[in-house]
């Protein structure tokens, strides 16, 4: 089957990722985009762009219907999700392949079943793949089954949500009186976010590491993993920085935790990209967590430590190629590191940020790539996800990809909206992620009440200094009348071109 035209059913930096990769193939894309996003970057650079809604993710990117008539009007072949909103919602999948369409994933049943963590953990120990100690209570099951279960897994103990993730719906329990209270707070924010109450029981690892193997299976059967991805730097149960080859594993270790990737995705007849999630305690023993029927947010570090494009691959198993190599024929070659750039306050809780961008350059160099969905003057709105982009680097062995990856960060110029920048830089320059010894507590031990250095200027100097320039470049602004730095005052610094940089010193020439 061949793809002629395909609608990329999300938005933002992964929306752009996928136009990019389509445009390379020499496939024409659509874009769907929310009244709110009638500016952004992805609507321009695809071949044609359909508005679905007002911004509420409900009237318009969660739309099943409205995406699928989108794609029937502009005559696309194919859907590819991307990650988030519906590329794990095994009905639109089903809906997709009832309307003619191909769906660019695993199959609905594939998508269901690892959907629910509860049937996934149950078909994951019928496979042989260890899991962590868990309680999957039936439908009627109330607070004492509960309680009952938590005492004999022993505390503490985590309160999870069956379906869904982002770390919603999840409680952790230090003790039996705090169990009644978090099971109700789990099972509500669980059916708010999901529209299923059901809440399950995990024996809470301590200090553990959460490590994921990339899957790939196409439609002749075979199956093969690209290694690992370490994703122990989490806030609020989400990655913020992942790298390859994570730092813990050996040869042996990692041989046993592919295999298992492996074996996971063959219970379910995995198609397409995936990824399976482990947890691994003090002592290197490893437990399946979730597997993930998607392509991850952290996929570019997989790419340049394999060198294979997995969008892609993703385009090419959907439309029914067998994978152009076996297991053996894969390998690694150097180390990359993937940094989140979100539009949050780490000083005040992560909360979101929102905001126009004024001013944006990106850092450029030898290893470097930026996956972005925002450009200079781009809003920042309140309705989605706050991810901005990913700084990705590959250098030759670890402390190489982390003095590449504080030199990005330092060099990484986005005003106009608060974001996590400074917290990277602080996190990748901090000892203990220097050696390579984090774990999924890391940003909670270390980072509490994180506050920006003191010596860096204030938002408010960056600003004035993008806008400025901003002015400078407009034709009937207050700039010279060719346009030149400085507005025609010879004695504005922004007119001298000495070495003059705001929170830097001043050099003569």
């Amino acid at each position: 089957m061949r793809f002629d035209k395909i609608l990329i059913a999300n938005r933002g930096e992964i929306a752009v990722r996928l136009i990019r990769a389509c445009q390379e193939l020499g496939i024409q894309t659509v874009a769907v985009y929310s009244e709110a996003d009638a500016a952004a970057l992805h609507p321009t650079l695809a071949d044609e762009a359909v508005c679905i809604g007002p911004a509420p993710p409900g009237e318009s990117y969660l739309h099943q219907q409205r995406l699928l008539e989108a794609a029937r009007q502009t005559g696309c072949q194919a859907i590819h999700p991307g990650y988030g909103f519906l590329a794990e919602n095994g009905d639109f999948a089903a809906a997709v392949a009832a309307a003619g369409l191909t769906f660019i994933g695993p199959s609905p049943e594939a998508i269901r079943l690892m959907g629910s963590k509860t049937a996934a953990r149950q078909a994951m120990e019928e496979a042989g793949v260890p899991v962590v100690p868990g309680f999957h209570p039936p439908a009627e099951a109330g607070d004492k089954e509960f309680l009952t279960a938590a005492a004999a897994i022993g505390y503490p103990v985590l309160v999870k949500a069956a379906a869904g993730g982002g770390g919603k719906g999840m409680r952790l329990v230090e003790t039996e009186p705090e169990l009644p209270e978090a099971l109700q707070a789990a099972r509500r924010e669980a059916l708010n976010a999901f529209g299923d109450g059901q809440i399950y029981l995990e024996k809470y690892l301590v200090r553990p590491r959460h490590i994921e193997f990339q899957i790939f299976g196409d439609q002749q059967g075979q199956l093969v993993h690209l290694f690992e991805r370490e994703c122990s730097i989490q806030r609020r149960h989400q990655k913020i920085i992942e790298e390859t080859p994570s730092p813990l594993l050996d040869e042996t270790l990692r041989q046993q935790m592919g295999q298992a990737a492996v074996a996971a995705a063959q219970a379910v007849n995995y198609v397409n990209a995936g990824t399976v999630e482990f947890l691994v305690d003090e002592k290197c023993n490893f437990y399946f967590l979730e597997m993930n029927t998607r392509l991850q947010v952290e996929h570019p570090i997989t790419e340049l430590v394999t060198g294979i494009d997995l969008v892609k691959l993703q385009l090419r198993v959907a439309r029914g190629d067998p994978l152009p190599f076996s297991q053996v024929q894969l390998s690694q070659r150097g180390h990359a590191i993937e940094c989140r750039i979100y539009a949050e306050d780490p000083a005040n809780g992560f909360l979101p940020a929102t905001g126009p961008v004024l001013r944006l350059a990106e850092p450029v160099g030898p290893g470097i790539r930026v996956d972005s969905g925002i450009a200079a003057g781009s809003e920042i709105t309140p309705y989605y996800d706050p991810l901005l982009a990913k700084l990705i680097v590959l250098a030759e062995d670890r402390q190489n990809a982390l003095q590449k990856m504080n030199w990005a960060l330092a060099h990484y110029i986005l005003l106009g909206v608060t974001t996590n920048i400074p917290f990277l830089q602080a996190v990748i320059n901090h000892e203990t992620f220097q050696r390579g010894e984090t774990t999924t507590n890391f940003v909670d031990q270390h980072f509490a009440g994180w506050q920006p250095p003191l010596s860096s200027p204030p938002d408010e100097v960056f600003i004035a200094a993008a806008l400025a320039e901003l002015l400078e470049e407009t034709p009937d602004g207050p700039g010279q009348p060719d346009g030149g730095v400085g507005g025609g005052d010879p004695y504005s610094p922004w007119g001298q071109l000495k070495g003059f940089r705001v929170g830097g010193e001043t050099t003569t020439n």
